[in-house]
This record gives C-alpha cells, structure tokens and sequence, in this order.
C-alpha cells in the first residue's frame, strides 16, 4: 500500500525549539504501563542545563489537538513476503553481509547492508525474513537521515500507516510515533515509587481491526548503558503449549480494548485523534507468509476473552501472559547502537521497551508502523 497522504508542514528550526510545548502525556499500552512521559524540557533539548542537545531536534514530538481522524477502514492487505526469493539474494548477498542469529529462534543482526537502498525485490525479502526471524537489528543505517518522507515511502511499501491515537509526533507527521524521554527527565523515579518493574509486554495497537505487521524503529539518541528492548517469539511459545492445549485455545477470540489509553491520555491532558475503539481478534493467529500459528493476547490491551466467564477469562489469560512473559528460552534482548534499525512482525512477537537508566540521558527513537491482514485462524493441526 502506498503512504498516506500528508500535507507536509516544515520542522521547526532548531532556534524554535524553546516554542514546542507537548501537550499531552507519552505511554506505551494502556492501564498496566503509566510511565508519565507527559512533556520534556525545549531548554535541555537545545543543549542548555549541562545537556547535549538533540541529535535529531525535527523528530522531537509534538502533540497536535488539532489532528482529529475519523474511524480506520478496512482495506486490503497484501504481504510482500509471499514474493519473495527465500535465498534472500538482494537482501542478504552473501559477499557483503554478515549475519548474526543471536538465539536459535528469535532475533538477527544484519551488517552490510543498507535498508534505505534495498530495491522491492530486497524489501519483499526483508518481509519474509523478517518473518521467519521474528526481529532483525539492522545495523550502521543511514535511515535517520533521510528526509522523514522517504522514511515513510519506504515504510509504506509494507502496509498503510498507522497514525497513533495519542502519541507524540514529528511536526507535520502524524505517521510517525515517536519514543522520547527527554534529558534530564526524572519521571521515571515517580513511576518506581510504585511498581517494581517497568517491562510491560505487548503487540503494538493490538485494538485496531487490523494491527501492524512489519515494523520498524530506528534511533537517534540513546543512553550509554540501558533501555534495550525485549521481544518474544509468541509462535515459539506457541509451539511449546501441549497438542491438547493448544487444541482448547483454536476457537476463542480476545477483546482488544484501546479504550484505556485513550482514556489515560486525556486524563493527563493529552490528545485522542480518533475515537477509541474495541476489537475481537483469534487467541491464536496465523501469518498469511510463514503459515506459523502464534498466541495473540497481550497484557497492555487484552481485556477478556469472548464467552467465558470473568474468573476463567483472567485464569486463561494470566497464564498465557506468564508463559510469554518468562519463556526466556524464546526470547531476545536487542541492544541499540547508533545507526541501529530494528525490524520486527507484531502478528508474531510481543515486545517491552526496558527503562532502567537513571541517569537522565535522552532515548529518542521512531517508529513506522505499517497496518497489516486482519487477524485470522486456520484449523488446529495437532
């Protein structure tokens, strides 16, 4: 699918940085994350206060009360990894590249190669691989100096963009969700007044009809020691349940529930650019590529499922989120590095941002989000 189409409005020059003033509070998932990333300081963003100033300042995000959107409709998808050459020639030439599987499962680095140069035959390869292992860090990219447009071209080649309902966004893009946590930002200390951990595992926008498939997230600033990323192989988990419980999951459906976040933001005096919604969706989905069946709840936007009862509902649940949450033998712990982009398939991962540096330096990253098939189940095969 090609991007939406934007109006392009200029990023403010670096000298009006002090004018952004976010209105709204910045969090990932709904009620079970509340890390209040509600605004930074334009000053430590500048470089004043004894902070550098921000590498990328026209991705910093702004939050536009104006931007208002009518419901998403559906459209169809079509995955470009089902065209693609499972030698993976252009993407991974074996002259240039070196690959790195950092588990037997889940998670690859790639060095050698340039995302932004791939022609649609190398893109319909990184669909498919991407599928196949689950995350991939591309390393020393030149993706965060592209002009923001052609990073969403690019990113539109995979699925129509995905506007978030509440998250900040670069001036004049609304398509791109941004991750920040400003310089000198101690917020996080409030947040570990009260909760032991800040893992909170997830798909991303998992209440939409028709949630993302290949994603990408590429980093511009990042603290010296902390906030990797964790992502788990929810068909590896899948697998891993016994035929007869795997059985009893073919069937259900989950509420997906964006009601939460919507609510949260408006409550710290954030934005909604779209009404929130609530959809069912297959426990256990399939991947229109691979043909992989994988668990499909997350704790941040999973309400209940369908036709059970609450105490057999949350029973049911707990133990899918636990046995996703701790199968460490099916999961991956991405480091970021500088030039670092990182593509992974929400129909078949789950993953949680780590904010465990205290020393208030800057992470700042994008992500582009394409929206993929709606989610669908194939009959159980024992």
């Amino acid at each position: 699918m090609a991007p939406v189409a934007v109006e392009v409005e200029p990023p403010a020059p670096l000298k009006d940085l002090a004018a952004l003033k976010p209105q709204a509070s910045y969090q990932i998932g709904g009620a079970y994350k509340e890390i209040p990333y509600n605004k930074f300081d334009p000053e430590a963003e500048l470089g004043k206060k004894g902070h550098q100033a921000a590498k990328y300042p026209h991705y910093l995000p702004t939050w536009d009360p104006n931007q208002k959107y009518p419901p998403l409709e559906p459209f169809e998808h079509y995955d470009h990894g089902k065209d693609a050459d499972p030698t993976y020639p252009n993407l991974l030439p074996k002259d240039k590249v070196t690959v790195t599987h950092l588990t037997p499962t889940i998670g690859t680095e790639v060095r050698g190669i340039q995302l932004s140069q791939l022609s649609n035959a190398g893109k319909d390869e990184l669909a498919r691989f991407v599928a196949e292992r689950k995350v991939v860090a591309f390393r020393d990219q030149d993706f965060k100096d592209l002009p923001i447009e052609k990073a969403l071209e690019f990113g539109g080649y995979f699925g129509r963009h995905h506007i978030h309902p509440t998250s900040g966004s670069p001036a004049g893009f609304p398509e791109v969700h941004i991750v920040h946590r400003g310089a000198g930002d101690d917020t996080i200390d409030k947040f570990f007044a009260n909760r032991t951990s800040s893992v909170a595992w997830h798909s991303d926008v998992s209440y939409e009809a028709q949630p993302p498939g290949t994603t990408f997230l590429y980093v511009f600033d990042k603290p010296a020691a902390g906030g990797d990323t964790l992502f788990a192989n929810a068909a590896e988990a899948y697998r891993r349940l016994s035929p007869a419980f795997r059985e009893r999951l073919h069937g259900l459906k989950a509420r997906h529930s964006a009601v939460e976040q919507a609510n949260y933001s408006v409550l710290r005096g954030g934005i909604k650019r779209r009404e929130p919604v609530i959809h069912e969706h297959p426990i256990v989905r399939t991947h229109p590529v691979t043909g992989e069946k994988a668990i499909y709840v997350n704790p941040q936007f999973t309400r209940d499922i369908v036709g059970l009862k609450k105490e057999e509902s949350d029973a049911l649940l707990k133990f899918l989120y636990d046995h996703l949450a701790y199968g460490q033998d099916f999961q991956v712990r991405v480091k970021w590095e500088e030039g670092t982009v990182v593509v992974w398939d929400n129909r078949v991962t789950q993953h949680s941002a780590l904010v465990d540096w205290q020393d208030g330096q800057r992470r700042h990253l994008a992500r582009i989000t394409p929206q993929a098939e709606r989610p669908y189940e194939t009959p159980f095969e024992g």
